[in-house]
């Protein structure tokens, strides 16, 4: 097998080939239906336009346009906003607005009912004062009562299933090789993934690259929540509304806006 070894500091361009593949198995429908739960409890009225931040390839805002919703989605790579654009335009869902912007960053045209943010990527926002940041534009763009939902990866994933194991994960014409570096102390998990491509003369493309997610305990996410205007209203560990608890991997968060 040959190879070129190849470094880039912006890992979702490395991924954006390959993101949909290896996240084949998360199931947006249901995530969808959850959000859609989640509208219908919390929201006086259906939510008409929805903000997805840190949208990727765009999966759960094609899912959300298909049922109705008008979408603004935001993220900071190029790459993944790209495949976005390809896959919108295939399942023909003109009118969504794509924005190149950091979650930390970022300037709508105005304000939205409802905001979305999944797959973890509030983990990313690692730098001091990020998820403040984050949260305060949040709730300079939303409506009054809007509604802001997100995930997180909890302390327990991060300390039981990352921890120091390696992962390879097959995306076909692509291998990731996905090592974790846990840091309990510092309360970061750092991954360094090496992926190799298949080229058309058979050899293998090597490109390295690194992310980086902090690890969020149950209380410094509400009280930043409650710091930046929201009132928390619940979390759970799956989407049947199940109270969250501290052995799930994953906790699923809705806030509302108070102005």
């Amino acid at each position: 097998m040959s190879a070129r070894d190849t470094w880039t500091s912006e890992p979702y361009a490395a991924m954006a080939p390959i993101y949909d593949r290896i996240n084949e198995s998360v199931p947006y429908d249901r995530w969808a239906d959850f959000i859609e739960a989640a509208f219908a409890r919390f929201c006086a009225q259906k939510p008409s336009l929805v903000l997805d931040l840190a949208a990727g390839s765009g999966s759960m805002t094609i899912e959300l346009a298909r049922r109705g919703y008008d979408l603004i989605a935001v993220d900071r790579s190029g790459e993944m906003l790209s495949l976005a654009a390809e896959r919108i335009r295939k399942a023909k869902l003109p009118g969504i607005l794509l924005l190149e912007q950091d979650m930390t960053d970022f300037e709508l045209y105005g304000t939205v009912d409802a905001a979305v943010c999944c797959l973890d990527s509030i983990n990313h926002l690692t730098a001091r004062g990020a998820l403040g940041r984050c949260l305060s534009l949040l709730h300079n763009y939303l409506n009054p009562d809007g509604l802001l939902l997100f995930d997180v990866n909890t302390p327990w994933k991060f300390a039981n299933v990352y921890g120091q194991n390696d992962f390879i994960l097959d995306a076909g014409d692509s291998v990731c090789c996905w090592r974790n570096d846990y840091d309990a102390a510092r309360g970061v998990c750092d991954f360094g993934l090496t992926i190799f491509t298949r080229r058309p003369d058979g050899g293998y493309a090597r490109t390295d690259t690194a992310q980086r997610e902090r690890v969020y305990t149950m209380r410094s996410l509400t009280s930043a929540l409650t710091r930046a205007g929201f009132e928390t209203l619940g979390a759970w560990g799956d989407f049947a509304f199940t109270p969250a608890k501290e052995t799930d991997e994953r906790w699923y968060f809705a806030a509302r806006c108070r102005k």
